[in-house]
């Protein structure tokens, strides 16, 4: 049976500071990302399966991308615990802030690759991660594909 790919899409806000950086975004500020997640698999071929005929269950894999990443990163800050960004972290936190320490500069670069560990370890071992998309403004994303890897 053929290989197919299937894709689901999600938002969520965020906002980061890139420390270091010499432009605007090294001033903490948001964006309404916007996640595409593709994943390969074969569809299921056993008639007596209730998700006959589909690779993963949508509802299955909007489950697995929630928990791991929009269900944290939603409204959420994300600082590099590297850096002196540590102590307004640790600032706004002991102000009820949700704020997330990663330990890579929290660009949608990084973020894309961080994302796709997360998913991955997550995804029923004959459902392969493709690729995913994060478009951090209307014109601007980072993608990554399970080839490059």
């Amino acid at each position: 049976m053929s290989k197919i790919r299937i894709t689901k899409q999600f938002s969520f806000e965020t906002g980061h500071a890139l420390y270091g950086y010499d432009g605007k975004c090294k001033n903490v500020h948001g964006h309404s990302y916007k996640l595409s997640v593709t994943v390969i698999g074969t569809p299921i071929s056993d008639n007596s399966n209730v998700k006959f005929g589909m690779v993963i269950d949508f509802t299955d894999l909007k489950k697995i991308v929630k928990e791991e990443i929009v269900d944290n990163f939603d409204h959420a800050t994300v600082f590099n615990k590297n850096t002196p960004h540590v102590e307004l972290a640790n600032e706004l936190s002991q102000r009820g802030h949700h704020v997330i320490l990663v330990d890579y500069q929290p660009t949608s670069e990084n973020m894309v690759v961080d994302f796709a560990y997360k998913i991955k370890n997550r995804l029923p071992k004959e459902i392969q991660l493709h690729s995913l998309k994060l478009q951090e403004t209307e014109s601007s994303f980072a993608e990554w594909f399970a080839s490059d890897n």
